[in-house]
């Protein structure tokens, strides 16, 4: 009888061990698997933005980054042209330079506003707000992340941009000195379309995203540091400036990050507020623009009318753009990120 209970236990044992070893592998499996996974897809969008954007690689050439425009040409014309064994609707004209300049400063606008904001918003709710006043007001600002980009692009248009343009950039642009930098805020306020709304809105939509990360980064400080400081006569502003932003450098920079990529892919709001123009780059703070995620959106009805598929060619190759310059800006990031955490101590680089 015993021997049966001990042969039982053999057997069950084997069984539990043979589990064990395919649940290993089955989760190292799944492990790399969804390593691999992100990586996989940002290859196959690329790589499929690659073959459409083709036609339009070989005809636009370089010139395309610094050309302004963007006539689709007589795209209903039976007759076409052949540039390089590609099919061209006559008169079609792209150029990507205005875009790529109004997605840069758009974006640099709303980081410009938001990073501050954020900062400030989160060492607030971490370090002076009671725990009953920080939690609901975190809530609420965590909430604005997912309001649909839609509904911050109807505010903008319909109520943020006229009043700015009545109340606010009148005072800016009449009053503002007539030197480098700053003249790009004088001259005609427009209707409320243009750059700067369109940089106010991105960031309205940005600050969320950089607070809460921001805000978790500062809760993750430990408190000896930052008394230490208040001991050795530290003011609130020195302890925040030596002690609290050094130690969560890194990852404030990683959290812009976030927020730099959702500026420069937004596309429906920025479509909304910016006026989509696409000929030429914004002459003043409140002139209208295009950017190449809304240029992307608002022709590619029209381009599909393109019976060459030119259009739509162009349109890919624009895409492509915007896939390297989100690429290079996270890169870009990661560099800063690692040479930031190389140069500084936790509480500072004197330290």
């Amino acid at each position: 009888m015993m021997a049966q209970v001990m042969r039982r236990a053999r057997v069950a044992r084997r069984i539990t061990d043979g589990f064990r070893q395919i649940e290993g592998g089955v989760w190292q499996g799944a492990a790399r698997v969804a390593v691999l996974l992100p990586l996989a897809a940002l290859l196959f969008a690329v790589t499929i933005l690659v073959i459409k954007a083709r036609p339009a690689i070989i005809v636009n050439g370089w010139g395309f980054f610094t050309r302004s425009g963007f006539d689709l040409g007589r795209s209903y014309a039976t007759t076409v042209n052949h540039i390089h064994g590609v099919a061209v609707p006559l008169g079609a004209s792209y150029g990507a330079g205005s875009l790529i300049i109004g997605t840069l400063e758009s974006s640099a606008i709303a980081v410009i506003i938001a990073l501050p904001i954020s900062i400030g918003a989160a060492f607030a709710l971490t370090e002076r707000m009671p725990r009953w006043v920080s939690q609901p007001l975190g809530f609420f600002i965590e909430l604005l992340a997912g309001v649909p980009s839609v509904l911050f692009g109807l505010w903008g248009i319909l109520t943020l941009g006229p009043w700015l343009a009545q109340h606010v950039y009148p005072t800016i642009a009449n009053n503002m000195p007539n030197v480098p930098v700053l003249n790009f805020f004088r001259g005609s306020a427009g209707h409320g379309e243009g750059l700067l709304t369109t940089g106010l809105v991105l960031a309205l939509m940005i600050v969320p995203i950089i607070t809460a990360t921001t805000r978790d980064l500062f809760s993750q400080v430990p408190p000896l540091p930052k008394e230490g400081g208040e001991a050795l006569g530290m003011t609130d502003w020195e302890v925040a400036r030596r002690v609290t932003l050094p130690w969560v450098r890194s990852g404030i920079i990683g959290a812009t990050v976030l927020g730099l990529g959702r500026a420069i892919g937004e596309t429906i709001a920025v479509a909304m507020v910016s006026g989509s123009l696409l000929a030429s780059v914004a002459p003043n703070a409140y002139g209208t623009f295009g950017t190449l995620a809304a240029a992307i959106v608002t022709q590619l009805d029209s381009a599909s009318t393109d019976g060459t598929g030119f259009a739509v060619s162009t349109l890919a190759e624009l895409g492509l753009i915007l896939a390297v310059i989100s690429v290079a800006v996270n890169l870009a990031a990661r560099l800063v990120i690692k040479r930031s955490a190389r140069l500084g101590a936790p509480v500072g680089r004197a330290a």
